[in-house]
């Protein structure tokens, strides 16, 4: 039977693998929205964040995605099944990567990929903002994602399919993010400025 890897166990994973303090917001800002789905969903909280936080564990040490033996994903997910890591979590993370082949046909991998690059989109809107991720709306994500210059390491067409896979309403998606970063704020680094006196 596999064995679940804990919360604190991917955390420690992951902070041994990532020094960057802005992929690691990255990771906890997709856990964060995955938890908020699981929570809707009635799935297992603790299962899809350990999923959020690890999708980009090793992106940092290995971020050539052409090298077939060590590239991303693949030490994660080499590391995972060592550690005997359930494989809808391997699976889900092995799905995030379009290049990879592997089809993502459970609502887990489904939500990985809808949130990965939607969540790195609304934190970078929340940084442009002065009232950071507070406050923020679907209507003023959406107008962000209409100007290419802006976040432009952001695939658009992933944010488009991954919510058309997932099967929500593009808004409501919206929201559920936003609403999951913004209770996250202060360790996500989306507070913003603060008010002046």
């Amino acid at each position: 039977m596999s064995v679940a890897l804990s919360r604190a166990e991917a955390w420690d994973l992951l902070t041994s693998w990532v020094q960057s303090e802005s992929l690691r917001r990255h990771c906890l800002a997709v856990e964060a929205a995955m938890v908020a789905y699981a929570r809707q969903g009635g799935h297992d909280e603790e299962l899809w964040a350990v999923t959020g936080l690890l999708h980009d564990a090793d992106y940092e040490a290995h971020p050539d995605m052409d090298d077939e033996e060590a590239g991303h994903p693949r030490t994660i997910l080499a590391e995972l099944r060592r550690r005997d890591a359930p494989e809808e979590v391997v699976d889900a993370i092995a799905g995030h990567a379009p290049y990879l082949g592997v089809p993502r046909e459970t609502e887990l991998a489904k939500t990985l990929f809808a949130v990965d690059e939607l969540s790195g989109f609304v934190m970078a809107c929340a940084r442009v903002r002065p009232e950071g991720v507070r406050g923020m709306t679907p209507k003023s994500v959406k107008k962000k994602l209409k100007q290419p210059s802006f976040a432009a390491a952001v695939d658009r067409e992933d944010v488009r399919v991954g919510a058309e896979e997932l099967g929500v309403d593009f808004d409501e998606h919206l929201r559920t993010v936003i609403a999951a970063l913004e209770q996250r704020a202060g360790e996500l680094g989306l507070e913003g400025a603060p008010a002046e006196a």
